[in-house]
């Protein structure tokens, strides 16, 4: 075939049949859209994704507007105390937060590096950890890179009541906006840390695989901070008094007499005691009483969080059934920024409740 008559049925080809072959799928080419190495083709209001390679091609949703398609990248921090397995699955970006053990800096970056029981261990015997103040420089990087990209940025982060983590970010997002103009970046203050914040950014990805724009899951989080209910107890009321939490006397009088206090995240997203029991199973038989009677859906995933007890966790779980827990629980050790402010022993819960 001369060179004329091949460039003359490649441009009849090009211009006037739509479909083509990819991965062995009949895709519309007009409705194909490469990036960062993931390819997806549109059916009605969604998007499939027919091929990906990458790191950075995983997570990135894409929205119909008008034909065409804008990406969401999903933004949390390390205090969410999400598995590496459940950020690399759903694309969440994750920007790391830093602490101290006895005067050596570190640096939070995936759970599956994080060795719970040495970092709960040392504390046990005395290891001073101490965690650091993020500020907005540690959220433009990651934030920049996705702008760069053209995906909108929506970051999920710990509650502004125990950190300033969350504002930090969104001082970055409004310097960004102007750099941006034409790019969507949303930051949301969960009210939350550990799984109570980790469990909404999972119902955010969700929402957004579903094809929710980032405006729609900003709104349905933020309609919904309140049902957030976190319950925890502590094995040691020490790291609660190094924060300020209680009295030093109130500390000292609890430990000889065994008394385990229960707090809760507030309205606010702060810790506030709201109970107290006697021993650490009494205690956790009420975190389970406090599911029972505030929980709206028994089916719906839980989170518990502990800073290396699996004994009380199992335990927690066997009072939750008692109550009509029937869905699926995510059990994590508390990673070490959290964990160093309520110690080791700490077990939390996490749900969607009545209200806080």
């Amino acid at each position: 075939m001369s060179i004329k008559k091949y460039f003359f049925f490649w441009l009849i080809a090009n211009l006037f049949i739509p479909d083509t072959f990819l991965d062995g799928k009949l895709v519309d080419k007009r409705e194909i859209q490469c990036y960062t190495g993931r390819v997806c083709r549109k059916f009605g209001n969604s998007m499939e994704q027919v091929s990906a390679t990458g790191a950075e091609a995983s997570g990135i949703w894409r929205k119909q507007k008008k034909g065409w398609s804008v990406m969401i990248r999903i933004f949390t921090d390390t205090a969410a105390n999400l598995p590496s397995e459940i950020l690399q699955s759903h694309g969440i970006g994750f920007v790391p937060l830093s602490y101290s053990v006895n005067g050596e800096s570190a640096v939070q970056t995936a759970m599956k590096d994080f060795d719970g029981k040495t970092f709960y261990g040392a504390m046990r015997n005395g290891a001073e950890v101490q965690t650091s103040m993020a500020n907005m420089s540690i959220f433009l990087d990651p934030f920049c890179r996705a702008l760069e990209r053209g995906e909108d940025v929506l970051y999920i982060g710990i509650s502004g009541g125990i950190s300033g983590t969350s504002h930090a970010a969104y001082l970055a997002a409004e310097e960004l906006k102007k750099q941006y103009p034409d790019r969507k970046i949303v930051t949301i203050n969960s009210l939350a840390a550990s799984l109570g914040e980790g469990l909404q950014v999972i119902e955010a990805a969700e929402q957004a695989e579903k094809g929710a724009s980032i405006e729609e899951i900003a709104e349905d989080l933020t309609a919904r901070l309140q049902q957030m209910c976190q319950f925890f107890t502590v094995d040691d009321l020490k790291y609660l008094r190094k924060g300020g939490r209680i009295s030093g006397m109130t500390a000292m009088v609890g430990s000889l007499l065994q008394i385990k206090p229960i707090l809760r995240g507030d309205e606010e997203g702060k810790i506030v005691s709201c109970g107290k029991a006697r021993g650490k199973k009494a205690a956790l038989v009420n975190l389970a009483l406090r599911y029972g009677e505030l929980a709206l859906d028994k089916s719906a995933p839980i989170g518990i969080a502990h800073a290396d007890d699996e004994e009380g966790t199992a335990f927690l779980i066997e009072e939750l059934e008692k109550q009509g827990f029937s869905g699926k629980c995510l059990r994590v050790m508390y990673e070490p920024v959290t964990g160093a402010h309520v110690g080791p022993g700490t077990v939390a819960l996490f749900f969607r409740g009545k209200h806080k």
